[in-house]
């Protein structure tokens, strides 16, 4: 199946269906991120900062459970 087909296959899915593909593509990046590259230079350098500015503010940022749920509400519906 071409990317193309795989695309186009979505927009016929429900919503539920979307989010259990939408979990399953977080898992394979996740996956990726460990087990094959690693963090590209960019990443690092993201995640370097994102450190450096919680360093400065431990309560500057938000719990997990509600950045779970503001990105489960911009995923795609």
């Amino acid at each position: 199946m071409s990317k193309t087909e795989i695309l186009e296959a979505l927009t016929h899915l429900t919503a539920a269906d979307r989010g259990v593909v939408w979990e399953c593509l977080w898992e394979l990046e996740e996956r990726g991120l460990v087990e094959d590259r690693g963090p590209t230079d960019d990443e690092k350098a993201l995640l370097d900062r994102e450190l450096e500015a919680y360093q400065r503010d431990r309560d500057g940022g938000s719990p997990w459970p509600e950045v779970a749920a503001r990105l489960r509400r911009k995923a795609p519906a």
